[in-house]
């Protein structure tokens, strides 16, 4: 019969239930959690806020040289 060992590596009970162990885990979940936000804000299209809100400095006739064109 073969003994199977471990292949990772194993803590005991009394360090896992350390409080320095749980502030850890948590720091590390905190920054996992930033990290993710970020790297999927900048996978995500800009947003620009002006884009949603009317300016009141638009012009009212096209300075365009086709005359025709939209405002």
């Amino acid at each position: 019969m073969v003994a199977v060992t471990p292949m990772g590596v194993l803590l005991p009970e009394s360090i896992l239930r350390n409080e320095l162990f749980a502030v850890l885990a948590a720091f590390v979940a905190i920054n996992t959690i930033v990290y993710v936000t970020l790297a999927v804000a900048k996978v995500l299209p800009k947003v620009y806020v002006g884009d949603w809100i009317g300016h009141r400095n638009r012009r009212s006739e096209t300075r365009s040289i086709h005359p025709d064109a939209p405002v």
